[in-house]
């Protein structure tokens, strides 16, 4: 895995689609990083019909390599990007995930300094500002789960893990900030090709083959998605039914469990917002009017997506926000 002559050390991947929103924003951040090394900056755009690429011709230094729509997977777009990048190193952004600072790239890649058994690293998320509670207080709970944000957490597989829980929660992977070796990719363990959950999958796969990765808190990036009640409820649908797919033991949720995980979410966002020093006292009210029908849209979701068959292809589209975005 040892770098090629005259390559970049790092090649930082952007996966667009209609990404106009925060792409200038993103390679802004990526034209100012602070590293100690050559950087190229690869963008694979699936089609878009916005602003996307008038934003891309605006920075000259960037790779820009075309696919149409329908060949965009979120494992076998990102094996493509391993293939057409020449870093020793390749980190990948999704298209509304912005670098917090010029350090990110450097502290992204910083663990494999480590040790050579390390090849992926996972950085933090920071929820936008605007982004609904309940989304909001997930994301900086789980992300608080790894570790501080002054050091930096590995996670391997050994004797301790005995059970699926503790297994799921050591190969918890998220690339929507993320980086890897990337001769691991392309020549040991590459990402497979599945609808969802591609990133748990990979993640799975390296801890499994007796692989380290590691988290990288100072790595961070602006991210949380930019969705409706709508939306939302479509895509806890597909996250759930994506863990289903790759072989997650997801149990049937009652209705009687549906209900006490509402009604316990509604009144845990309520004190939390409460508490909350980001928030207005006008939008503290909104959000304490508001929240709950995320909560309800959650569980709701969540449970249809514990019983919805899997071999049943229409139920799956119809509850997909995935499908509704394809052309």
């Amino acid at each position: 895995m040892a770098k090629e002559p005259g390559a970049p050390l790092l090649t930082v991947a952007v996966l667009t689609y209609n990404g106009e929103d925060y792409l200038e924003r993103i390679l802004t951040q990526l034209r100012n990083q602070e590293l100690d090394g050559e950087m190229e900056v690869l963008v694979i755009d699936s089609g878009s019909t916005d602003s996307t690429l008038d934003i891309i011709a605006r920075f000259p230094e960037v790779v820009l390599h075309q696919i149409p729509n329908h060949e965009f997977g979120h494992g076998r777009t990102r094996n493509l990007a391993a293939q057409l990048a020449h870093g020793e190193f390749i980190a990948y952004l999704t298209h509304d995930a912005i670098p917090q600072t010029p350090m990110w790239a450097a502290e992204l890649i910083a663990p494999f300094a480590i040790s050579d058994k390390i090849v992926a690293v996972m950085g933090k998320q920071v929820p936008r500002v605007g982004c609904f509670p309940l989304l909001k207080y997930e994301i900086q709970g789980m992300f608080a789960g790894f570790g501080p944000d002054f050091g930096t957490g590995v996670f391997y597989k050994d004797k301790f893990v005995q059970s699926e829980g503790v297994l799921g929660a050591i190969s918890f992977y998220s690339d929507v900030n993320s980086a890897a070796r990337r001769a691991f990719l392309t020549d040991v363990i590459p990402y497979q090709d599945v609808p969802y959950a591609e990133d748990q999958l990979f993640g799975r796969d390296l801890v499994e083959a007796g692989w380290i990765k590691a988290y990288a808190p100072r790595g961070a990036v602006e991210h949380s998605n930019d969705l409706t009640l709508a939306e939302y409820r479509k895509r806890i649908f597909d996250e759930t039914v994506g863990l289903r797919r790759i072989g997650h033991d997801i149990p049937v949720l009652t209705a009687k469990a549906q209900a006490k995980l509402t009604l316990r979410g509604i009144v845990g966002d309520t004190l939390r917002i409460l508490r909350d020093r980001e928030f207005s006292w006008k939008r503290r009210l909104f959000w304490l009017a508001n929240n709950p029908r995320y909560q309800v849209a959650k569980w709701k979701s969540y449970r249809r997506s514990t019983l919805v068959d899997l071999s049943d292809e229409a139920a799956l589209r119809s509850g997909s926000l995935e499908h509704s975005r394809k052309r």
